[in-house]
């Protein structure tokens, strides 16, 4: 995703399924690969599938239904830790949060 945001000249991001995530003890979110003993921060277009090995980061999860929430102050503190974690890799704000399955249920930030 951080190379697609960097390619694209992407300035913003809607965060899709926010709702799905709850209930997760932690999020787990590559932020890195062990590729022939280095450390890379993407993904080599010759990917030899033996020597590659996602390095994960792990936030803590929120087990609040967000299905109901309609303001960003409603939002969970664990998952403003996964936005801002998020926000601050990718380098782009993310202005709208998905909430549940109906277009309505979306925060903006």
């Amino acid at each position: 995703l951080k190379y697609a945001v960097h390619v694209n000249g992407v300035t913003q991001l809607m965060m899709m399924k926010g709702d799905v995530l709850s209930g997760f003890e932690t999020i787990k979110v590559c932020t890195a690969y062990k590729y022939q003993g280095k450390e890379i921060d993407h993904l080599p277009y010759n990917i030899d599938p033996e020597n590659i090995q996602p390095i994960f980061t792990e936030i803590k999860g929120w087990a609040a239904d967000l299905t109901g929430m309609t303001e960003a102050s409603q939002i969970p503190e664990n998952l403003n830790t996964y936005i801002d974690f998020l926000e601050t890799n990718l380098e782009v704000p993310i202005k709208i949060v998905s909430v549940g399955p109906d277009r309505t249920q979306t925060i903006r930030r």
